[in-house]
């Protein structure tokens, strides 16, 4: 059985234990996406977590998704995280950032540019998206060219490439939670008719195109990705059919040996052994809701190598210190997860500080 105390390798990293930071949206950053001045404050009071994955960053002006999100393809950003990354690393910690085209899921309030989101079909999510100006609908999307999809793989490539160079440990590419690439996985929300649509491998091959580029640019040992099989979030609904889906991609990002595959899992634990099975490298598993006499279960039943937490991460900078002395943690309020400066981002007191205040 494995302890969760263990260290481990990844990539290039050797981690102290088998937690990890999971992405977490913040809302924080300038409008022109550069990281906000807190950022920094926020990573390195969490960098005894190991690895931190930021929260989800866009490769691209397109790829925004949501207001006050980060970029991660201009020099201000560049600048902007090497603040974080040296942060981190002056603590100890590493830190992947995570490249995510947010796809169908925006809207034109939240961007400079004003444009529709860009998808693979003209499709509209069928949700709410959060704006400045309140919640409005998500439109409908303009549907990618084919001629047009090289130039999508291209961001990535260019983002992936920007964030070594502002200090980040490496890359995870956001294959989960319906953003982009989920997208092009999903049959109701990719109804192409060219080589990216259809079949199981010309649904895959957006997002294996995707990380040939990343890998190609930054290598296979400095590269994650995050998928979310059977994830329903922002309108998708990839069906009965998903599992095979999912074994036919696993097989072939299998191939690349990626450091890590993040997998966000919802329930399906036949699937989530196979994966197992077919996965030969770091398989990180978070769970949604997970409570916390469990967070170790996995790990120590071998079914993950490590184990990402979320909110407990977000209220407790010092979560490694709290469970490891069985603490207790300061709840997370979701009042302010987005959006609210240093409330309930960089305020959340330490374990010293809580004891000292009771």
């Amino acid at each position: 059985m494995t302890n969760i105390w263990e260290p481990i390798r990844i990539g290039r990293m050797n981690l102290p234990h088998r937690f990890a930071m999971a992405p977490l949206t913040r809302s924080r950053a300038q409008a022109d996406g550069t990281p906000g001045e807190l950022a920094a404050e926020y990573y390195g009071q969490r960098a005894s977590l190991g690895l931190l994955i930021s929260e989800g960053t866009q490769p691209s002006a397109d790829g925004q998704g949501y207001p006050n999100t980060p970029g991660i393809y201009t020099d201000d950003h560049v600048r902007g995280w090497q603040r974080v990354t040296s942060a981190v690393h002056a603590r100890g910690g590493h830190l992947f950032i995570q490249l995510m085209h947010a796809g169908r899921m925006g809207h034109p309030d939240n961007t400079a540019h004003g444009r529709a989101p860009v998808a693979p079909s003209a499709i509209a999510p069928g949700e709410k998206m959060f704006t400045l100006g309140g919640l409005k609908d998500a439109p409908v999307p303009r549907p990618l060219a084919t001629e047009e999809v090289p130039a999508t793989i291209a961001d990535y490539r260019h983002a992936a490439a920007r964030s070594i160079e502002a200090g980040a440990d490496g890359v995870e590419i956001h294959g989960a939670n319906g953003y982009l690439i989920q997208q092009f996985f999903s049959p109701n929300a990719n109804t192409r008719t060219d080589s990216y649509g259809g079949s199981i491998e010309n649904r895959a091959r957006f997002g294996l195109e995707v990380v040939a580029a990343v890998v190609d640019e930054v290598g296979a040992d400095r590269t994650g990705i995050r998928l979310s099989p059977g994830s329903r979030l922002g309108g998708i609904a990839e069906g009965e059919g998903h599992e095979a889906f999912y074994l036919h991609l696993v097989k072939e990002l299998a191939r690349f040996d990626l450091a890590y595959l993040h997998v966000a899992h919802g329930g399906n634990e036949e699937l989530l052994r196979r994966i197992r099975e077919l996965w030969p490298k770091a398989l990180l598993v978070n769970r949604v809701n997970r409570p916390l006499e469990a967070a170790t279960a996995d790990v120590e039943a071998g079914l993950a190598d490590v184990a990402p937490v979320g909110r407990w991460a977000l209220s407790n900078p010092d979560f490694i210190e709290r469970f490891r002395r069985g603490a207790a943690l300061n709840p997370p309020d979701p009042q302010t997860f987005y959006g609210s400066g240093a409330a309930g981002y960089t305020d959340y007191p330490h374990l010293e500080a809580s004891a000292a205040s009771a």
